[in-house]
């Protein structure tokens, strides 16, 4: 079995590392961009439901 991690990164993304299918919200795939990938905590991503870094740029913080 694969292993996969999700991690919570500090006033940032989640990294998803191992490989995984993303859907869109059809169902459809999404293109695979290898065994690291940055998820969209934020919500301001013009990359959705990847990141952008647009939490960097806009001060985005995780609620305490």
């Amino acid at each position: 079995m694969t292993s996969i991690q999700l991690t919570a990164l500090p006033d940032g993304p989640y990294r998803l590392e191992g490989y995984v299918t993303i859907l869109d919200r059809d169902g459809q795939p999404l293109p695979e961009r290898g065994s690291s990938v940055y998820l969209c905590r934020c919500g301001r991503s013009a990359d959705k439901p990847f990141c952008d870094g647009s939490h960097a740029r806009t001060g985005w913080k995780e609620a305490a």
